[in-house]
């Protein structure tokens, strides 16, 4: 019962931190629904971009890629290689889930540094990086759990919870509230990196000439490319160790 109650007060928790703001927000009504519009606004610019680029980097695919088509390869390769080693060699089905993950963080975070978000006037709030909400981190964070929840019970049934007793029945609690602080950990320490390094630029901005934090933007654009990187990581490693068993 214990055990029950710290996970439904930790899924309480996911639920207020959602409801968590930096800054002003701009909502839509829609219903009985609150929306944050400027998620949604940056969101689907976002995927308007990594759709756009992939069309017209493949419209017309060469038997010897070049170009666009070529960096969207080595691209892939890239996601392969990751979803390869943390998965292992059932990862094949895992890939374009992996790989949607770490493009659409590592686009969200770039164009918080990249795109001029803050020159568009809305009613009130503005607008800002899709993860650089907690809301968008929440929710991919839960997207991982839901799928090495089903990674898990696809390859073992209902085996996969035999993994809550191992190596000792003792540890049941800790093995189950485990689950539930993985997506805790995953969406704050997206949406704090992301942020802090958006607010670190804001202040260096007010506060010297414009040229001195362009080395801190540099720095930023590599964190948040570093950002994606260990989600998309950790995501496949979390859905190799449910195929596995418990490590």
């Amino acid at each position: 019962m214990n055990v029950l109650s710290c996970s439904i007060n930790t899924l309480k928790g996911l639920y207020d931190i959602s409801g968590v703001e930096v800054g002003q927000h701009f909502y839509w009504q829609i219903g009985g629904f609150q929306v944050h519009g400027q998620v949604l606004i940056t969101s689907w610019v976002v995927i308007a971009i990594l759709l756009g680029s992939v069309t017209i980097a493949v419209r017309n695919p060469q038997t010897i890629p070049t170009g666009g088509q070529n960096f969207f390869e080595y691209v892939l390769e890239f996601i392969r290689d990751v979803s390869k080693t943390q998965i292992g060699e059932e990862y094949g089905p895992w890939v374009p889930f992996i790989g949607t993950m770490f493009l659409f963080i590592f686009v969200s975070n770039w164009s918080g540094a990249l795109l001029p978000w803050k020159i568009i006037e809305l009613p009130h709030g503005e607008l800002a990086a899709p993860t650089n909400d907690i809301n968008t981190t929440v929710a991919l964070a839960l997207l991982t759990s839901v799928a090495y929840f089903y990674a898990g019970l696809t390859k073992k049934g209902l085996s996969y919870f035999g993994k809550y007793i191992q190596p000792t029945p003792i540890l049941l609690p800790i093995n189950i509230l485990e689950d539930f602080t993985k997506p805790l950990s995953l969406s704050f320490r997206l949406f704090g990196n992301i942020l802090a390094d958006e607010l670190v630029v804001v202040v260096l901005v007010s506060l010297v000439p414009s040229v001195v934090p362009i080395p801190v933007m540099f720095l930023g654009l590599f964190t948040s490319g570093i950002q994606a990187l260990i989600f998309a990581t950790l995501a496949a490693a979390y859905i190799g160790e449910s195929m596995e068993g418990h490590h």
